[in-house]
């Protein structure tokens, strides 16, 4: 299979901006090259150097770019051109060229290269109190009271870097140290399937997993497989809930102790209804994947439908609420 490599030509300033158009476009992973972020890291002074290659030195005064990947079919064509026409909005309102060029380069890649690409970036990190996400292909020597998340990101995104799917590992991990009950989770936009993966880990959590690309259920079905959770354990649906009824009625047939949304604003905005409907009598709702800026509205809408703010993180220019049901 191809995909369609494409990278936006932007500034240090235009990274944020241009992440919420991939976000509010369904696509949350992507890598960054910042001229900024590289001189930053040589001027570390705890760190000395011999000798760096001149590929590497000549990101010192490169332009910043944001690369993301999309299916080479017509789906793909449609969300890029979606993304297209997003950048030309923020073109237009950029009267002070804060953001750059905003264009937008085009190349193609095989899924064998998608992966070697992945894997000279992707290393052992640590998340939260205990838990450390590893790739399927590092070695890693665990420490007692770790909890070790094994993950090939391959073609679906959600390797846990990304700060979005940070703070939601992060609430679900805060919850059950806490002693919530965490029998059952549903996890909307589940990608990689990082977030139902950890919540059986850390609590043997049954986890309804459900995302819109069929590509990232293969790969969550292909990460459960990797972490040992049993079929029983997880159930992963491909669709969406907001047009599909069958799905809707399946996936709304049961409870669950903690939903996490790492979507974009106006998905979970869309939501919101089901959410009411679907989590427990004392089960913790966890949206993620909102730019900081619209958090006040998103929690605004949450209100409307009696749910109430329990805890509240923003880092990095995005935002994860934990809400509970009002009285």
């Amino acid at each position: 299979m191809f995909w369609t490599e494409a990278t936006v030509y932007t500034t240090t300033e235009g990274i944020e901006p241009v992440s919420g158009i991939l976000l509010m476009n369904d696509i949350t992973g992507y890598s960054v090259v910042d001229a900024k972020d590289f001189n930053e890291f040589l001027e570390r002074r705890e760190i000395y150097w011999d000798y760096i290659e001149d590929e590497l030195f000549a990101l010192k005064e490169c332009e910043t770019q944001v690369t993301f990947y999309l299916p080479d079919n017509a789906q793909g064509r449609e969300r890029l051109a979606a993304i297209r026409k997003d950048l030309e909005r923020l073109k237009s309102e950029d009267s002070e060229n804060l953001f750059g060029r905003l264009t937008v380069e085009i190349g193609s890649i095989a899924d064998e290269d998608w992966e070697n690409n992945w894997k000279q970036y992707f290393k052992p990190f640590s998340i939260g109190k205990n838990i450390v996400i590893k790739p399927t292909w590092e070695n890693y020597d665990k420490k007692d009271g770790q909890t070790i998340i094994e993950i090939d990101p391959a073609s679906s995104f959600g390797s846990g870097s990304h700060m979005t799917t940070r703070l939601c590992l992060e609430s679900i991990e805060k919850l059950i140290l806490d002693g919530k009950k965490a029998d059952k989770l549903l996890d909307m936009g589940c990608g990689s399937g990082i977030l139902g993966i950890g919540a059986y880990l850390l609590a043997g959590s049954e986890v309804v997993a459900v995302d819109i690309e069929e590509n990232s259920i293969r790969i969550a079905k292909e990460n459960a497989e990797i972490n040992r959770l049993p079929d029983e354990k997880f159930h992963p649906y491909v669709g969406n809930v907001i047009t599909d009824k069958e799905l809707y009625d399946t996936v709304c047939s049961e409870s669950y102790d903690i939903i996490a949304a790492n979507i974009v604003s106006d998905i979970i905005i869309m939501m919101a209804p089901m959410f009411k409907k679907v989590l427990a009598k004392d089960g913790r709702l966890i949206v993620s994947g909102i730019i900081s800026e619209r958090a006040d509205e998103v929690e605004g809408v949450l209100k409307k439908y009696n749910f109430v703010r329990e805890d509240f993180f923003d880092k990095e220019g995005w935002a994860a609420i934990v809400l509970r049901h009002g009285e």
